[in-house]
């Protein structure tokens, strides 16, 4: 269960996209939230074409006003700024966990098109890289507007590596909670889309690939109905759908077709170049798809 919701802002109207989330679910979860500005040190006039808050006493009443705007009354809601100037924000973002012991972030992703998310990343990005706690990445609509959020569906891409299994349990605590569908997907590669050791693997072993994968077919729908049969088996209404394409490309495919209200991803953080080249399936997910992404971090030991 969440137990405190921490929502960073910026001022500007795009990073306002995270409050309807973060709002729904606090109402279900009864979590408190907090509502943190941080001086950026030499901060850029504006931000997203809008005025970017700089001032601590600006920051302080903008909180306030988007308290009282969003949020019920009943719910515990706090307001904090850090006013000491950071040179890294998503740093300054992460450290605030010792400080109030928050469970889910919720922020807004307002990056501009797959190319710019691959080789620079975004903010959101940087806290799940460098954080322990799971990050909701929400985005604006279509034209920049401030989307609705619900939870009826909820999306889990697995790949049969165990520690990706750690989303299952969040899309759990996510289903009960909601009253939520729980989907789980899994992607087997075609001959065409493999990547990595698997390619080099095709080129000398073509048709031995190609039964390799026919064969992950098969065992990818029995392990995902094994996982289903228990999902229901606890009370959780579960789907599962296997399908063969490039990974991220499909899974936001399923996402589309099932009319999923979010995604649940376990990721090991990688954003920047460092994702480029590692072909980082979370990261190409939230570079391409408006459903908000529950990216839920994987920590190397």
């Amino acid at each position: 269960m969440f137990k405190h919701i921490l929502v960073p802002l910026d001022g500007s109207l795009l990073a306002e996209a995270a409050l309807p989330a973060a709002a729904y679910l606090s109402g279900k979860f009864q979590a408190g939230v907090t509502l943190v500005h941080i001086i950026e040190k030499n901060a850029p006039a504006e931000i997203h074409g809008q005025p970017h808050l700089r001032d601590a006493v600006e920051a302080a009443a903008y909180l306030k006003k988007i308290s009282g705007k969003w949020f019920p009354e009943g719910l515990r809601i706090e307001c904090h700024v850090h006013a000491t100037e950071v040179d890294n924000v998503a740093e300054s973002i992460v450290q605030h966990i010792g400080e109030f012991d928050y469970d889910l972030i919720v922020m807004c992703s307002h990056g501009r098109g797959r190319a710019l998310h691959l080789i620079l990343g975004s903010m959101a990005q940087k806290v799940i890289a460098m954080g322990s706690v799971p990050v909701l990445i929400t985005r604006p609509g279509e034209h920049d507007e401030i989307p609705a959020f619900s939870c009826s569906a909820v999306l889990t891409p697995l790949d049969g590596v165990p520690d990706h299994e750690l989303s299952l349990p969040v899309a759990k605590i996510l289903a009960k909670a909601c009253q939520a569908t729980i989907c789980l997907a899994m992607v087997v590669p075609r001959y065409g889309s493999l990547s990595g050791q698997m390619t080099v693997t095709s080129r000398f072993l073509p048709g031995t690939v190609s039964k390799m994968l026919e064969l992950s077919v098969q065992s990818a729908e029995d392990y995902l109905k094994a996982l289903a049969d228990k999902l229901k088996s606890e009370g959780f209404d579960a789907i599962a759908h296997v399908r063969r394409g490039d990974p991220a490309d499909t899974i936001v495919a399923i996402a589309r077709q099932l009319q999923a209200d979010i995604i649940v991803l376990a990721t090991h953080g990688k954003s920047g170049m460092e994702a480029f080249w590692a072909g980082s399936v979370a990261h190409k997910v939230c570079s391409q798809c408006r459903i908000p992404i529950l990216l839920v971090p994987v920590k190397n030991a």
